[in-house]
């Protein structure tokens, strides 16, 4: 599963814009989030779909982010990890 580029990215906008919004990671490149020195958010896709790949602990979890429902979800999920 590659990393998402930038056609894939620009579905993931209003997402994008929404985690930047919360002020709590740091987008060090498009796309790629990081909380002080360690990624914890970063986009992949494939012929399944869209995926976020999301470190609330140890590892990284792979959640879907193709339908604005699973976005929703995903940024959820950020704000109770993240955002305290």
């Amino acid at each position: 599963m590659k990393h998402a580029g930038a056609d894939a990215l620009d579905r993931l906008a209003e997402l994008l814009a929404a985690i930047r919004r919360l002020g709590v990671l740091t987008e060090r490149s498009r796309g790629v989030f990081y909380q002080k020195s360690r990624a914890v958010l970063h986009f992949h896709e494939d012929p399944a779909g869209l995926f976020a790949d999301l470190r609330t602990t140890g590892d990284f979890d792979r959640f879907p982010v193709g339908s604005r429902a699973e976005q929703q979800s995903l940024l959820r999920l950020v704000k109770v990890h993240f955002d305290g």
